[in-house]
């Protein structure tokens, strides 16, 4: 979605003769607003804090109910006035932009806006057009989303189909050829070497349907509030964007099926990668990748930040220490690389029959 944005706003600024634009978008589980695209923005709002969902006309208009497509003088603006007042040099000149709703039917989605480095309010027909433009875009994104919901629901009832089937075959049977090794284990007529075997038998068979019970758990539930990992990073990186304004894009394979404690490690890894990124790292920008890598699982999260120093490395402080503990509970390795003004990325590789 954030790339088929990015090309949205590059063809409507250049449609308009505008130089600049951003989207934000509601986030349907949260009701926060997150910075979903940008393009070619001044250097005043290049600093993550200034796209972070706070509190702004706009956005406050949109929930509302009251945004209608117009034409915004910037010492109107919330988030661009303080920049107007102070430096003009800041803005690169932008002295307007025009905010256009984004919606699918009544349901509000987001903002779109444009602007550029002259006084030109946008003409009606131009307004018009942005409208029409907004139309086609609310619509896209609710496809998106409700693409995203079905491919979600369809992989939570296969998970449950499985489940039912392990239940309903492997399970029972373990169970009945357990109970049948016991009757037979009891038979006093049996020679001691026989029934030393079936025991040996009767506890194989207890410990495979152990582990079929645990499968059947795992894949009746989630860890992750009901959702799967690759949602509930998508989920968490759309939050962390409100909170700091740093753009993440995340890359999750979304048909990984790993145990309970699996996820739930990987996903408070995640959750502390991003949280030292907002504290310390003063990025721009992070990606977020969750893959399969032939019998392992990789978690990697890189930000173009300013880096760590070698001391922090080793395990004080930032967190990683923590997620240093979280890794060996799963018996994966963690690898933090990192320079002065390169950023820093964080490995997480996990072994996994992965399902």
């Amino acid at each position: 979605m954030r790339s088929a944005l990015e090309r949205t706003l590059a063809l409507v600024t250049d449609l308009v003769g505008l130089r600049s634009g951003w989207v934000w978008l509601l986030d349907p589980e949260t009701s926060q607003f997150y910075s979903a695209a940008s393009y070619q923005l001044p250097p005043y709002l290049q600093e993550p804090i200034r796209m972070s969902g706070s509190w702004c006309i706009c956005t406050e208009d949109l929930r509302s109910g009251d945004l209608m497509t117009k034409n915004v003088d910037v010492i109107e603006c919330s988030r661009l006035s303080p920049a107007v007042r102070g430096a003009t040099a800041l803005t690169a000149g932008l002295r307007f932009h025009a905010s256009v709703p984004l919606r699918f039917q009544d349901k509000p989605l987001g903002v779109m806006n444009v602007t550029g480095p002259q006084w030109r309010k946008l003409t009606k027909n131009e307004l018009g057009l942005l409208s029409t433009i907004a139309l086609q875009v609310g619509a896209m994104i609710e496809r998106a989303r409700l693409s995203e919901s079905q491919a979600r629901l369809a992989r939570a009832e296969e998970r449950t189909r499985v489940a039912r089937e392990l239940h309903d075959t492997l399970l029972q049977s373990l169970t009945a050829i357990a109970l049948q090794l016991e009757g037979a284990s009891r038979d006093r007529r049996a020679p001691r070497e026989l029934r030393a075997k079936l025991e040996r038998s009767i506890e194989s068979a207890r410990a495979s349907a152990a582990d079929a019970r645990r499968a059947i758990a795992d894949l009746r539930a989630s860890p992750s509030a009901d959702k799967p990992l690759a949602h509930a990073l998508s989920a968490l990186a759309r939050s962390f964007m409100s909170e700091t304004g740093v753009a993440v894009r995340v890359n999750a394979t979304s048909d990984l099926v790993l145990d309970r404690q699996t996820e739930t490690e990987l996903y408070r890894i995640a959750q502390e990668a991003l949280t030292n990124v907002g504290k310390h790292a003063r990025a721009k920008s992070v990606t977020l990748a969750l893959r399969r890598v032939r019998n392992s699982v990789r978690l990697v999260i890189a930000d173009d930040g300013v880096g760590m120093k070698a001391a922090k490395m080793g395990g004080e402080g930032h967190g990683l220490r923590g997620m240093s503990e979280r890794t060996a509970l799963i018996g994966g390795s963690l690898a933090v690389a990192s320079r002065r003004g390169g950023g820093t990325t964080v490995t997480v590789i996990v072994p996994s029959d992965v399902r």
